[in-house]
């Protein structure tokens, strides 16, 4: 029994001590990482759901018939503006400016133009009109000879009246041969824009993209003979974006054109900012909604066709109170938040409105400057904590957005 004794005081000793260390661990504070619930402006915004559209969209086509020899983009492929796609078959298309090429030369050598000379002529100095109108002068002075020597009564009548048909005669040739140069000039002419025309038809066997994009769709091969007008491919202009909406109308009052735009897609792990650049001059009948369309600058994050959310910003100047998102729990359908109070945590309903990966908005249940809980984990109300304080980056985030 003796030796009994002193274990027994032993165990007893050991079990207090160990119930003292529970004790201290259950009373020490837990750590957690608090924000500073902020008021910033975040702007009064109306929230609609619409789709983007790409801004231009263009059908490329040949301008000229031929076989397709070169295709050098497929679907996908992005274009600069300028940039050469495809390219018709140029030979029979050179031939033909070759051959507008020494028609034009023979039409101007008939005027009497030389190489590198301007297509303009004088007509007076021409020979075929020089010509005409040095045999005209001779009539013209045989005719005032005659009618001289006719007074005089020298020659007969009928010798002043050969000299007068003859002047007529040459008089009317000196004006076909006007004629004719002028003909031949036109002429010319003529040859000068065929040349043109050829000219054209040979630079449209390079089909250019009438401006930047991407190709959504590819309509031929190489090989095949392409008809004037056939289709190559489709092409997507995809910065800008063309946002389209319906407004309700007891939201339409408030929406006007220069107003901001936050649109975010489904999988897109950004917003995107643009601003209201067009909207219908009615309200519609059938479902009393204002038709707007907003410019959306895209870096290739956005495809046209998919269908966003976005915030119309109607009032930049609105405050509202922000925490971080991660400080908000969400639980069977609820919301709320942890506070520090006094070193205890303290679980606060609240009701949240606008949200993004960075920050949330809190209607009610926060004041500016109060202290919560970020990533509160299986924290409950009532329990000790040790806080440090995070930077006020939902402040900063929404301050972001409210400029976006």
């Amino acid at each position: 029994m003796r030796r009994a004794l002193p274990l027994t005081m032993a165990l007893l000793v050991a079990a207090c001590g160990g119930g003292s260390r529970k004790d201290k661990a259950a009373a020490q504070p837990r750590p957690v990482k608090t924000a500073r619930a902020a008021e910033v402006e975040l702007g009064t915004s109306v929230v609609v759901s619409g789709t983007l559209a790409a801004h231009d969209r263009a059908t490329v086509a040949t301008k000229v018939p031929g076989r397709l020899q070169v295709l050098n983009v497929d679907l996908g492929s992005r274009v600069e503006k300028g940039q050469v796609l495809a390219q018709v078959a140029p030979t029979d298309y050179a031939l033909r400016v070759q051959q507008a090429q020494a028609a034009l030369t023979e039409a101007r050598a008939r005027i009497g133009l030389g190489p590198g000379e301007d297509d303009r002529v004088d007509p007076q100095q021409t020979g075929t009109v020089r010509q005409a109108a040095a045999v005209l002068d001779e009539a013209r002075q045989s005719r005032e000879r005659s009618a001289r020597l006719a007074a005089e009564g020298l020659i007969a009548q009928s010798e002043r009246d050969a000299a007068e048909a003859a002047y007529k005669v040459a008089e009317s040739r000196y004006q076909d041969a006007l004629d004719e140069i002028r003909g031949r000039a036109a002429t010319a002419g003529q040859r000068r824009v065929d040349l043109a025309v050829a000219e054209q038809q040979l630079a449209d066997t390079s089909v250019k993209a009438p401006f930047a994009g991407v190709v959504e769709q590819k309509r031929a091969n190489v090989g095949e003979y392409m008809a004037a007008g056939a289709p190559l491919l489709d092409l997507v202009s995809v910065d800008p974006l063309r946002f389209k909406a319906e407004v309700p109308e007891r939201d339409a009052a408030s929406v006007r054109a220069g107003q901001g735009v936050r649109v975010s897609a489904e999988g897109v792990p950004r917003e995107y900012a643009g601003t209201i650049a067009r909207l219908s001059p009615t309200i519609s009948e059938r479902n009393r909604v204002l038709v707007v369309e907003a410019d959306i600058p895209n870096d290739g994050g956005l495809r046209p066709g998919s269908f966003v959310r976005a915030q119309i910003v109607t009032d930049a100047t609105t405050r509202g109170i922000t925490i971080p998102s991660r400080a908000l729990v969400t639980f069977a359908g609820l919301q709320k938040v942890f506070l520090v109070r006094e070193g205890k945590a303290v679980e606060k309903a609240v009701t949240a409105g606008r949200r993004t990966d960075e920050w949330t908005e809190i209607a009610s249940g926060v004041a500016a400057g109060d202290e919560v809980v970020v990533d509160p984990g299986n924290l409950r109300s009532g329990e000790a904590v040790a806080s440090s304080e995070m930077s006020p980056e939902p402040a900063h985030a929404a301050s972001a957005a409210a400029d976006r």
